[in-house]
Protein backbone atom coordinates (compact mmCIF):
# COMPACT_ATOMS: atom_id res chain seq x y z
CA UNK A 1 0.00 0.00 0.00
CA UNK A 2 1.55 3.34 -1.03
CA UNK A 3 2.41 5.97 1.55
CA UNK A 4 1.62 9.61 1.02
CA UNK A 5 3.90 12.45 2.08
CA UNK A 6 2.85 16.11 2.25
CA UNK A 7 5.69 18.62 2.00
CA UNK A 8 6.06 22.36 1.63
CA UNK A 9 8.86 24.85 1.24
CA UNK A 10 9.07 28.63 0.94
CA UNK A 11 10.98 30.72 -1.60
CA UNK A 12 11.78 34.41 -1.08
CA UNK A 13 11.41 34.86 -4.86
CA UNK A 14 8.07 35.20 -6.64
CA UNK A 15 6.33 32.35 -8.44
CA UNK A 16 7.33 33.92 -11.75
CA UNK A 17 11.03 34.08 -10.78
CA UNK A 18 11.08 30.47 -9.54
CA UNK A 19 9.30 29.28 -12.69
CA UNK A 20 11.75 31.28 -14.79
CA UNK A 21 14.62 29.38 -13.16
CA UNK A 22 12.92 26.07 -13.98
CA UNK A 23 12.91 27.11 -17.66
CA UNK A 24 16.70 27.54 -17.68
CA UNK A 25 19.07 24.82 -18.86
CA UNK A 26 21.85 26.54 -16.87
CA UNK A 27 19.75 26.18 -13.73
CA UNK A 28 19.18 22.44 -14.23
CA UNK A 29 22.82 21.69 -15.04
CA UNK A 30 23.97 23.62 -11.96
CA UNK A 31 21.33 21.96 -9.77
CA UNK A 32 22.32 18.48 -10.91
CA UNK A 33 26.02 19.23 -10.36
CA UNK A 34 25.25 20.47 -6.84
CA UNK A 35 23.55 17.37 -5.45
CA UNK A 36 24.82 14.14 -3.97
CA UNK A 37 24.26 11.74 -6.85
CA UNK A 38 27.41 10.05 -8.08
CA UNK A 39 26.27 10.82 -11.61
CA UNK A 40 23.40 13.03 -12.74
CA UNK A 41 22.32 14.00 -16.23
CA UNK A 42 19.77 16.31 -17.77
CA UNK A 43 18.11 13.95 -20.23
CA UNK A 44 15.46 16.33 -21.51
CA UNK A 45 14.38 19.92 -20.99
CA UNK A 46 11.44 21.07 -23.07
CA UNK A 47 10.22 24.62 -22.64
CA UNK A 48 7.10 25.40 -24.65
CA UNK A 49 6.20 28.88 -25.87
CA UNK A 50 3.17 28.86 -23.56
CA UNK A 51 5.33 28.23 -20.46
CA UNK A 52 5.02 24.46 -20.00
CA UNK A 53 8.29 22.97 -18.74
CA UNK A 54 9.08 19.26 -18.95
CA UNK A 55 12.25 18.02 -17.27
CA UNK A 56 13.66 14.49 -17.22
CA UNK A 57 16.79 13.75 -15.22
CA UNK A 58 18.75 10.60 -14.41
CA UNK A 59 20.66 10.02 -11.20
CA UNK A 60 23.03 7.21 -10.25
CA UNK A 61 23.81 6.40 -6.63
CA UNK A 62 26.71 3.97 -6.37
CA UNK A 63 26.09 0.77 -4.43
CA UNK A 64 28.98 1.36 -2.03
CA UNK A 65 27.35 4.55 -0.73
CA UNK A 66 23.84 3.22 -0.19
CA UNK A 67 22.36 2.80 3.30
CA UNK A 68 22.16 -0.79 4.55
CA UNK A 69 18.35 -0.70 4.47
CA UNK A 70 18.47 -0.09 0.72
CA UNK A 71 21.42 -2.31 -0.22
CA UNK A 72 19.95 -5.38 1.45
CA UNK A 73 17.03 -5.25 -1.01
CA UNK A 74 18.69 -3.80 -4.09
CA UNK A 75 22.05 -5.01 -5.32
CA UNK A 76 24.16 -2.71 -7.44
CA UNK A 77 23.87 0.97 -8.22
CA UNK A 78 20.54 2.78 -7.98
CA UNK A 79 19.53 4.29 -11.31
CA UNK A 80 16.77 6.83 -10.79
CA UNK A 81 14.75 8.51 -13.52
CA UNK A 82 12.91 11.63 -12.38
CA UNK A 83 10.33 13.66 -14.28
CA UNK A 84 8.85 17.07 -13.49
CA UNK A 85 6.11 18.64 -15.58
CA UNK A 86 5.46 22.30 -14.76
CA UNK A 87 2.37 24.10 -16.00
CA UNK A 88 2.59 27.71 -17.18
CA UNK A 89 2.10 30.38 -14.53
CA UNK A 90 -1.59 31.30 -14.52
CA UNK A 91 -3.23 33.56 -11.98
CA UNK A 92 0.12 33.69 -10.19
CA UNK A 93 0.35 29.89 -9.75
CA UNK A 94 2.02 26.93 -11.42
CA UNK A 95 1.04 23.29 -10.94
CA UNK A 96 3.56 20.47 -11.15
CA UNK A 97 3.36 16.71 -11.54
CA UNK A 98 6.34 14.56 -10.61
CA UNK A 99 7.28 10.92 -11.00
CA UNK A 100 10.25 8.76 -10.25
CA UNK A 101 11.33 5.24 -11.09
CA UNK A 102 14.29 3.22 -9.88
CA UNK A 103 15.44 0.81 -12.59
CA UNK A 104 15.17 -2.81 -11.47
CA UNK A 105 13.55 -1.96 -8.15
CA UNK A 106 9.92 -2.38 -7.10
CA UNK A 107 9.61 1.33 -6.28
CA UNK A 108 7.32 3.96 -7.75
CA UNK A 109 6.95 7.59 -6.83
CA UNK A 110 4.41 10.05 -8.16
CA UNK A 111 2.56 13.12 -7.09
CA UNK A 112 1.85 16.72 -7.70
CA UNK A 113 1.98 20.13 -6.23
CA UNK A 114 1.39 23.83 -6.55
CA UNK A 115 3.77 26.77 -6.59
CA UNK A 116 1.72 29.71 -5.32
CA UNK A 117 2.26 33.21 -3.92
CA UNK A 118 3.04 33.45 -0.21
CA UNK A 119 3.89 36.75 1.41
CA UNK A 120 6.43 38.44 -0.84
CA UNK A 121 7.63 35.13 -2.26
CA UNK A 122 6.29 31.72 -3.18
CA UNK A 123 5.35 28.48 -1.45
CA UNK A 124 5.64 25.05 -3.05
CA UNK A 125 3.31 22.42 -1.62
CA UNK A 126 3.78 18.86 -2.82
CA UNK A 127 2.03 15.57 -2.11
CA UNK A 128 3.99 12.49 -3.12
CA UNK A 129 2.99 8.86 -3.07
CA UNK A 130 5.74 6.28 -2.60
CA UNK A 131 5.17 2.57 -3.10
CA UNK A 132 7.74 -0.14 -2.43
CA UNK A 133 6.54 -3.61 -3.33
CA UNK A 134 8.66 -5.62 -0.92
CA UNK A 135 6.73 -7.88 1.46
CA UNK A 136 7.00 -7.14 5.18
CA UNK A 137 9.45 -4.21 4.92
CA UNK A 138 8.05 -2.13 2.07
CA UNK A 139 6.49 0.34 4.52
CA UNK A 140 9.78 0.83 6.33
CA UNK A 141 11.55 1.58 3.04
CA UNK A 142 8.70 3.92 1.99
CA UNK A 143 9.17 5.89 5.23
CA UNK A 144 12.91 6.07 4.63
CA UNK A 145 12.36 7.36 1.08
CA UNK A 146 9.80 9.87 2.35
CA UNK A 147 12.32 11.27 4.81
CA UNK A 148 14.91 11.54 2.06
CA UNK A 149 12.42 13.38 -0.15
CA UNK A 150 11.80 16.00 2.54
CA UNK A 151 15.55 16.59 2.82
CA UNK A 152 15.85 16.77 -0.98
CA UNK A 153 13.02 19.31 -1.30
CA UNK A 154 14.67 21.51 1.33
CA UNK A 155 18.07 21.28 -0.38
CA UNK A 156 16.56 22.06 -3.78
CA UNK A 157 14.76 25.10 -2.34
CA UNK A 158 18.01 26.41 -0.86
CA UNK A 159 19.87 25.84 -4.12
CA UNK A 160 17.12 27.51 -6.17
CA UNK A 161 17.05 30.54 -3.87
CA UNK A 162 20.81 31.04 -4.18
CA UNK A 163 20.76 30.41 -7.95
CA UNK A 164 18.01 32.99 -8.50
CA UNK A 165 19.90 35.56 -6.39
CA UNK A 166 23.18 34.95 -8.24
CA UNK A 167 21.58 34.92 -11.70
CA UNK A 168 19.23 37.88 -11.46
Amino acid sequence: MPRSFDMATEYPATVERVHEAFRSEQYWRARLANFGADDATLDELTVADDGHVDVITSHVLRADGLPALVSQFHHGDLRIRREEHWQPVRDGRSAVTVSGVIAGAPVTLDGGGMLAPAGGGARLTVTLSVEVKVPMVGGKIENFIGGQLVDLLTAEQRFTTVWITENS
